[in-house]
């Protein structure tokens, strides 16, 4: 299949752009720098320059495709606080993406979590903006398009992670001389290796049907406690349990450490086959390349 990825020079898409192109398919991502086209290019894919504001060439881009997987995101603006305006542009380019395949039967991927029958569950996902985003990707596979979405989960975790929950635990620890957790540690973080992931997309290119919702979890909930272990240990610095009144000020600029979920994929792995092969999340941590 012709595939065509944006964020393809990023965290996953890094690793979905090789994959893909293994397995044969002509993949072309999208560039807005000379860095990133190079990077692009070193994975073996064709590059479509431009940026994600760019709506005409995400048109034309997903007009020249079979498929579609959308991984880029305003990380930017997001880190600068503006969360709402980031969500506003991935719904613009979400739409230019999908309009360019309304009635043709065309593949749109895009990450995601649709609601269930569990109130609790909807909950945590309405109260994410980028729910927005979900809703209209979902929508599109009324309209002629074989749209998916994929609950990546908040640990995606492996030698490319240099920005994620774990590089940010890292840095408060080294910032602040513990290794610390939330009140018992007991909260659970979703998690699956990189090129797990990676691998879940291809195969969602090839069998996934329109309006699946995939769980790229490899493990449904690792605690925070736990992954406080490994960080203290390998860093040589006390673990200890942060008092809830001090939560805010020891994890300043992380305001997500409380998540707490849980994301089964076995309905996942039956659907695609789906067969994780890499390091789970404590493994991945004893390798020690995040504490380079």
């Amino acid at each position: 299949m012709r595939v065509f990825v944006t964020g393809a020079s990023g965290h996953i898409g890094s690793c979905v752009v090789p994959e893909l192109v293994a397995a044969g398919h002509e993949v072309t991502g999208l560039a807005r720098s000379d860095a990133s086209e190079k990077k692009v290019r070193e994975l073996g894919a064709d590059v479509r320059r431009g940026s994600l504001d760019d709506l005409d060439v995400l048109g034309e881009g997903s007009r020249a495709a079979d498929a579609v997987i959308h991984l880029g995101f305003s990380n930017e603006l997001m880190m600068s606080g503006d969360f709402a305006g980031a969500v506003a542009k991935d719904l613009a380019h979400v739409s230019a993406l999908g309009d360019a395949l309304v009635g043709t039967g065309k593949a749109l991927f895009g990450i995601g979590m649709q609601r269930t029958g569990d109130a609790a569950y909807n909950a945590t996902i309405d109260a994410n903006p980028r729910s927005q985003v979900t809703r209209l990707i979902v929508d599109y596979a009324g309209k002629g398009v074989r749209a998916a979405t994929f609950a990546v989960p908040p640990v995606t975790h492996s030698d490319l992670d240099r920005h994620g929950f774990i590089p940010l635990m890292i840095q408060i620890a080294r910032r602040t001389g513990v290794s610390g957790y939330p009140g018992g540690g007991t909260n659970t973080w979703p998690a699956a290796h990189t090129r797990d992931v990676a691998t879940l997309f291809r195969l969602a290119l090839e069998k996934a049907p329109a309006g699946a919702q995939l769980y790229a979890a490899t493990e449904a909930g690792v605690s925070l406690k736990d992954i406080a272990e490994v960080i203290g240990r390998k860093l040589g610095i006390p673990v200890r349990s942060i008092p809830d009144e001090q939560v805010a000020e020891h994890f300043a600029g992380f305001p997500f450490v409380r998540i707490d979920f849980r994301m089964p994929n076995d309905e996942t792995r039956a659907l695609l086959g789906w067969d994780p092969a890499h390091p789970g999340l404590l493994e991945d941590l004893e390798q020690g390349h995040y504490f380079g």
